[in-house]
């Protein structure tokens, strides 16, 4: 399928926050995803992602949520975007993000290309964060958090209350997808977002790789796993196709 994208703008709050969209050539009106980087911004990889998803039939998107103090940043998967990206994860805000996704989905809703009834989100690691934020805190209608960190911790970023008691506000469907050897989730806190999720009746589903690490799905990391990739991929298409 060819694939249209753009750079564009989305008002936020005083200012504007950086996007990445992606779209099916044409001029149809379609289901929207909002894809969440990692701590390494829209770089090469969430960009491909956004592709990948564009390529499956919607209107993909990744806001630049570090646009307060790392404006554009693209870091690669080596110590130094590490540290450059940590810098950044650790100046995150709950409030801040919730408007963020607020306004993302704010602006997919005025674009005549979506159907704005029909939005689902996806993120990887902070963005697996983001992403559990935006189905507590919005209506989105489907979610997907690989390896979220921080959802199960005593704060929530900023110092905000635990985002894991935010789950009964969750509206739609979610996938959590974690790997087993990830030391940044361990099991305990993989059990305790599971056990969030049973309590307040929400529709979701998890899963845990054998032998996968955290960031499991980006093949330009030495944690890839191409199976672990590969099944997430899967589950995640025919998730979104079943519920946008």
């Amino acid at each position: 399928m060819s694939i249209q994208t753009e750079r564009v703008e989305i008002p936020a709050g005083d200012g504007t926050m950086g996007g990445y969209v992606a779209r099916p050539e044409g001029d149809a009106r379609l289901p929207a995803v909002i894809v969440y980087m990692e701590i390494f911004g829209v770089n090469s990889h969430i960009r491909e992602v956004v592709e990948r998803v564009a390529g499956e039939g919607y209107v993909a998107i990744a806001p630049d949520y570090f646009h307060r103090t790392g404006p554009g940043v693209e870091y690669g998967y080596d110590d130094e975007g590490f540290a450059g990206g940590m810098l950044l994860l650790n100046q995150l805000v709950a409030d801040e993000m919730i408007a963020d996704a607020q306004a993302t989905l704010g602006y997919l809703r005025t674009r005549v290309d979506v159907k704005g009834d029909r939005i689902g989100a996806m993120g990887f690691c902070i963005g697996g964060h983001m992403t559990y934020l935006t189905a507590c805190e919005t209506d989105v209608a489907v979610s997907a958090s690989f390896y979220g960190g921080g959802i199960a911790a005593p704060q929530g970023p900023g110092g905000a209350p635990p985002t894991l008691g935010r789950t009964p506000k969750i509206q739609g469907c979610i996938l959590c997808l974690f790997g087993e050897k990830d030391a940044l989730i361990p099991a305990d806190q993989v059990e305790s977002v599971k056990r969030a999720l049973t309590d307040a009746g929400t529709r979701f589903e998890t899963q845990v790789y054998p032998g996968a690490d955290h960031g499991f799905f980006c093949d330009q990391r030495a944690s890839y796993n191409a199976a672990a990739a590969g099944d997430a991929w899967e589950r995640v298409k025919a998730l979104f196709a079943e519920e946008l």
